[in-house]
């Protein structure tokens, strides 16, 4: 049965133009899923998942929303939420400016949603994407400042992401259907200890349509001393919608790294 499953599978990814070294990768992968559950409880891999909506009315603003939903375990001890929203203008292919707002929820560890609450916090947050292209290797460099109102008081945070895109698969209608992705991200704050995590994310894209993407990745975070959302391994699993203003002659397929 499983032989039958990976043949299949094998006849769709030729299909899409997935070269062959990376076809047995993905079967493999496939084939592991269903082994995910025992190895994360022995592995403490927590789950993330994400839902991300953006609206593009012309080609240089859009509007985006976005929900997440965060576990220490995998699917169990939800102990995070987030909701935000902004809107972005592209000054240029290479530069995005970028102005969101959002709540962040987390609670406290040993169980679903754990009152009291670690921390309640509002936040604003400005942000710069510089991009460029290197063949078909895609780059950005993401600038953010965070104005964060916590339940403990005020505070500032910077966040710098440096982070690759390569696109592969038979081009469709002026994209590629796969991406793969690798970002590496540091925290730091104005006051001692000053730096508060790194995280890293490597990640599978797929697009279903030149409107929606399926993410799925390993994210790993460390934390020093830090005192909002917490966890170090997760399974992050993402569905990004991007419409466009109908009659839009040119729409621009968004092949950068997805944010979050």
């Amino acid at each position: 049965m499983k032989r039958l499953s990976a043949d299949r599978t094998k006849l769709t990814l030729e299909r899409f133009g997935l070269p062959k070294p990376l076809q047995r990768q993905f079967i493999f992968i496939l084939l592991l899923l269903p082994a995910i559950p025992g190895f994360s409880q022995a592995f403490e891999l927590g789950s993330w998942s994400l839902l991300n909506v953006k609206y593009n009315p012309s080609e240089k603003w859009s509007v985006f929303g976005e929900a997440q939903l965060r576990s220490l375990k995998f699917y169990d001890d939800f102990h995070y939420y987030e909701y935000k929203g902004g809107v972005n203008y592209k000054i240029s292919k290479e530069v995005a400016l970028t102005l969101g707002v959002g709540s962040y929820q987390t609670y406290k560890e040993g169980g679903d949603f754990v009152l009291p609450k670690n921390n309640d916090e509002f936040r604003i947050w400005p942000q710069i994407v510089f991009f460029q292209t290197v063949g078909k290797l895609k780059i950005d460099q993401r600038y953010r400042l965070e104005l964060r109102y916590t339940s403990n008081g005020y505070r500032n945070r910077f966040r710098y992401r440096f982070g690759l895109v390569y696109p592969f698969g038979k081009e469709r209608k002026e994209y590629k259907p796969f991406q793969v992705s690798a970002s590496n991200e540091i925290f730091f704050t104005d006051k001692e200890p000053y730096f508060e995590r790194n995280r890293l994310l490597f990640a599978f894209n797929y697009k279903l349509s030149p409107k929606t993407t399926l993410q799925v990745g390993y994210l790993h975070q460390f934390d020093y001393r830090i005192n909002d959302e917490t966890g170090r391994d997760f399974l992050q699993v993402g569905y990004f919608i991007e419409l466009f203003r109908r009659h839009s002659l040119n729409p621009t397929i968004d092949n950068s790294i997805k944010d979050n």
